[in-house]
C-alpha cells in the first residue's frame, strides 16, 4: 500500500523513533497527526516537516490518560480526516530491578505508558476503522518483549503484553478490515537509550529505524522484527542459561 494522502498518527512523536517516523510519512506524501506530550518539541517538529513541504498537525496529549489522547485524535481527525494508519510509538523504558524500592512505581509508570497507551491509541481509532471496514493498527514495541532480562522486568513484561495483545487484536480484526502490526525493533539511539550502560549490539539511528518500519509496514506485516540478527540473538537467549544472560548484560567496566 501507499501512504501517500491518507492520514497517519503517530504518537510519542517528539523524539527518538516516534519524531523520525512522523517526518518519514510526510515523506511519503502522507497527512501526519503528530502525538506528544511536549509541546515545544512538537512545534519544531511540525515547522521542519512543513519547511519540506509536508503536512502535519499536532497536538499534545499524555497516552497513559484515555480521555487527553482521545480528545487529540478527535481533534486531530476533524482536521486531517480519518485516520488510516494508527502507530502507537510512545513508550518508556525505566530501571525495574526487582529488589529496588523504585521497581512498583517505575513498572506501573511503563504499564500506564507502554501498554495502556497502546490500548487507548486503538480504542482511539478503531471504531471508525470498523464502520469503514479499513484501517491499520500498529504498536512499537520491542525485541526484548521475547526474553525477561536482569533490570528491565518491567519493560519486559510490558512490551510482552503488547505483543499478546497485538496478537489476539489481529486475529480478531483481520475479518474486519482492519490489520494490525507490532513493530519489535532492537537497540535504536534515542533518548531513552542514552543512559543505558549496558552492552546494546547492532544500534542504529532513529532515522534507519523509522525507514526500515514505513517500509515494512506497506505490506502489513502481523509482526516485524529487526535487525534480524538481534531477533536471532533473542531466540537463542531464551534456552541459554540463566548465567550467561547476567554475564552478557553486566556492566562493561
Amino acid at each position: 500500500m501507499t501512504f501517500a494522502n491518507r492520514t497517519v498518527l503517530v504518537t510519542g512523536a517528539s523524539t527518538g523513533i516516534g519524531r523520525a517516523l512522523a517526518k518519514a510519512m510526510a515523506a511519503t506524501g502522507a497527512r501526519v497527526g503528530a502525538v506528544a506530550r511536549r509541546g515545544d518539541l512538537l512545534d519544531s517538529l511540525v515547522s521542519e516537516i512543513r519547511a519540506h513541504g509536508g503536512t502535519i498537525e499536532a497536538r499534545t496529549a499524555d497516552v497513559s490518560d484515555r480521555g487527553s489522547l482521545g480528545t487529540a485524535v478527535d481533534s486531530l481527525t476533524a482536521q486531517l480526516g480519518p485516520v488510516d494508519v494508527m502507530i502507537a510509538n510512545a513508550g518508556v523504558g525505566l530501571p525495574s530491578f526487582t529488589a529496588d524500592p523504585t521497581h512498583l512505581a517505575n513498572t506501573e509508570q511503563m504499564v500506564r505508558v507502554n501498554l495502556m497507551g497502546v490500548i487507548y491509541a486503538f480504542d482511539a481509532v478503531l471504531p471508525a476503522m470498523l464502520a469503514r471496514g479499513s484501517g491499520h493498527l500498529v504498536a512499537v514495541s520491542s525485541l526484548a518483549a521475547y526474553k525477561g532480562l536482569p533490570g528491565s522486568a518491567g519493560y519486559c513484561a510490558t512490551k510482552s503484553a503488547v505483543n499478546a495483545y497485538c496478537e489476539a487484536a489481529r486475529i480478531e480484526l483481520k475479518p474486519k478490515g482492519v490489520a494490525v502490526t507490532c513493530v519489535c525493533p532492537g537497540f535504536v539511539d534515542t533518548p531513552m537509550t542514552a543512559n543505558n550502560k549496558r552492552r546494546m549490539p547492532l544500534m542504529c539511528t532513529p532515522d534507519e529505524a523509522a525507514r526500515r518500519i514505513v517500509v515494512a509496514l506497506r505490506r502489513r506485516p502481523a509482526v516485524f522484527d529487526f535487525p534480524w540478527p538481534m531477533r536471532l540473538l533473542m531466540q537463542l537467549a531464551k534456552w541459554a542459561p540463566d548465567r550467561v544472560i547476567a554475564k552478557q548484560l553486566e556492566d562493561p567496566k
